[in-house]
């Protein structure tokens, strides 16, 4: 072998060991990339608000990837953990959808069933009540006669509040009328046949309906002297 032959192998063995160096750098650099990244696993974005208290569903939402290390421990992964949920706040555009935005909503028992009415947002909702909460349904009516007196009655005691919808803006049915709301919210409850018929009694005759939240763990039981009231009372 001369010495030409010899330079040859040389920058042949030369040009091998480089080409491990590199693949073994490109390895490397593989390696350490994934250890800081790790395996990617789907995530779920919303595609446009939800409102407070809204029923939640698929469409709402647009499958993403993303590395595992980089999801909060309450990043919701599938799907169906949405099926029954209702959102607990607002949820916003372009966020991950997380476990802790979401929370049951209540079902109907044995003999209960849904009915909606429209609820004064101003003096009747104040923001406060959320499905699950317990209220009481007042209603007042005017007097009919002169030998009647305006009357302001418990409708219903303790209802439970399955959903809170969006407010809506009323048109006035009379153009001098002052005292109409402006803006209402459809509260569905869950009751009892008869419960049911004296809220769709007062939704249609009474004067106003209003809403008092009952307190987590009070006494909520009302004296039958205390569910009805008229001024003179306190004359």
């Amino acid at each position: 072998m001369n010495s030409r032959q010899r330079r040859g192998v040389i920058l042949l063995l030369v040009s091998v060991l480089c080409a491990f160096g590199a693949f073994a750098g490109v390895v490397s650099v593989i390696s350490d990339v994934n250890s800081k990244v790790g395996p990617e696993v789907t995530a779920y974005e919303l595609t446009a608000d939800i409102a407070p208290y809204t029923r939640l569903d698929s469409g709402s939402f647009r499958k993403v990837s993303m590395p595992k290390r980089w999801l909060s421990e309450t990043a919701v992964t599938d799907l169906s953990q949405i099926d029954g949920k209702i959102a607990v706040t607002t949820l916003r555009k372009g966020s991950l959808l997380q476990s802790d935005m979401l929370v049951d909503q209540p079902e109907l028992k044995a003999g209960e069933q849904e009915i909606a009415i429209m609820i004064d947002a101003e003096t009747g909702v104040a923001g406060k009540i959320t499905p699950g909460s317990t209220v009481n349904i007042y209603a007042t009516f005017a007097a009919q006669n002169d030998k009647e007196k305006a009357q302001s009655r418990v409708i219903v005691p303790n209802a439970r509040v399955l959903e809170v919808g969006r407010i809506t803006a009323l048109e006035p049915k009379n153009n001098d009328s002052q005292s109409e709301p402006t803006q209402a919210v459809p509260i569905t409850f869950a009751l009892n046949t008869l419960n049911a018929q004296r809220v769709a009694y007062a939704e249609s005759f009474a004067e106003h309906v209003r809403l008092a939240l009952v307190a987590p763990g009070s006494d909520t039981t009302i004296p039958p002297g205390d569910r009805s009231y008229t001024l003179d009372e306190d004359q």
